[in-house]
Order: structure tokens, then C-alpha cells, then sequence
């Protein structure tokens, strides 16, 4: 096998492990996760996955990364198809939680998960998912700075504080839809968030009347 043929299987055989290990992570927790663990799942040697990552630490840098991807892929680029302003900030949190509700990965958000998990733990995870938050809440932020900016919310309207609004609703969904039914706890994080964002546009009827 040349050497371009060892690159491309060892790229396939890394997204192949790394697209196991996320929804695993969901489950047994990212510091749960382990190699052997992986490989068990795989059915591989866990021998053979050192020539990728050489501690678990490595790998759970790497199933951040794949998170990363996979939510901008499934959350982010969606919504960015929608009208730039409030509608594309609604169109955001449509988005996750419709990503939520298909169950993509089994333990629900891996990145609120993880965050509870690490908050209390200094080190190089706990820093790299502070990484990943800080920059979601920038975008949630900047979507909602682009709507005071267009005119679309009412004057006053802090920026910051709707992008916090909508990501507590999009965690407590998450959270709260294993006990108290994803039915009803999705539709009332919808309904919230749409009828707040009603209440400060200054256009109420660029947004559905029912969400």
C-alpha cells in the first residue's frame, strides 16, 4: 500500500472511531470514555487506535473537536439559510432543539453534559469546552446584536441577555426532557423563547404566529 493509501485508511479508520466515540461519550461521560472502551465498541484492538491517539486525554480533545463539527453541521449551518436578524436567532434554537428531538445522539446534548461533568475539574478539558461555550455564546450573542442592530428589537434590548435566555432554554430542554416528557418539554422551549422574541421585536409579524 503506498504511503498516500495508509493517509487515507488511517483518516477513515479516525472519523470511524471518533463518529462511535461521541454518542458514547454521551453516555458513559467524556472522562468515562476510554480507549479499551472504543475498541470494545469497534471491534478493534485497542492497540491499533494509539497510532492515532496516544492517551485518553488526546482522545477526548478529539471527540470535542468531532462534537464541534457535528453541531455546526447539524445546528448551525441550517439555520443560517434563514433571514439575518431575530429570524435567524429563532431559526438557531429551532434548530438544536430539532437536532434535541431526533435523538442524534443518545445521551441527549453532548456538550451540556460535558460541561457539568468538567465545570468543577481544572485542566486542559475543562479549559477547551470553557473554549467551545465561550464561543457559542459569542455567536448566539452576535446573532441577537445583529437584530438590535437592524432595527428588529426594541431599543434597549441587551443583546447579551437574550443570547442567555435562549441557551437556558435550549440546556433546561435538553435536560429536562428525559424526565418530563420531550413532547411537552420541547414545545414549551419553543413557545417560550418565540413568544418573547414576539414581545421585543419591533415587527412582531416577521416571525409565525405559533411556533
Amino acid at each position: 500500500m503506498t504511503r498516500d493509501g495508509r493517509l487515507i485508511r488511517g483518516e477513515r479508520t479516525r472519523g470511524a472511531v471518533l463518529e462511535q466515540a461521541l454518542p458514547l461519550a454521551t453516555v458513559s461521560g467524556l472522562d468515562g470514555l476510554s480507549l479499551s472502551q472504543v475498541a470494545d465498541a469497534l471491534g478493534v484492538s485497542k492497540s491499533g487506535l494509539f497510532a492515532h491517539w496516544r492517551s485518553k486525554e488526546a482522545l477526548q480533545l478529539a471527540v470535542i473537536d468531532q462534537a464541534r463539527t457535528q453541531w455546526t453541521e447539524r445546528v448551525i449551518r441550517p439555520a443560517l439559510t434563514a433571514p439575518a436578524g431575530v429570524r435567524r436567532l429563532w431559526a438557531v434554537h429551532l434548530s438544536r432543539l430539532a437536532f434535541y428531538e431526533a435523538r442524534v445522539l443518545p445521551g441527549g446534548c453532548f456538550f451540556a453534559n460535558a460541561h457539568f461533568e468538567f465545570n468543577a475539574r481544572p485542566g486542559v478539558i475543562r479549559d477547551r469546552l470553557a473554549t467551545e461555550q465561550t464561543d457559542w455564546m459569542t455567536f448566539l450573542t452576535g446573532l441577537a446584536t445583529e437584530a438590535v442592530t437592524r432595527g428588529e428589537l426594541r431599543p434597549g434590548t441587551d443583546a447579551g441577555v437574550l443570547a442567555y435566555q435562549t441557551e437556558a432554554l435550549g440546556v433546561c430542554a435538553v435536560m429536562q426532557a428525559p424526565v418530563l416528557g420531550p413532547e411537552t418539554t420541547y414545545r414549551h422551549a419553543r413557545r417560550a423563547l418565540h413568544d418573547h422574541l414576539r414581545a421585543v421585536t419591533t415587527d412582531p409579524t416577521i416571525l409565525p404566529e405559533q411556533p
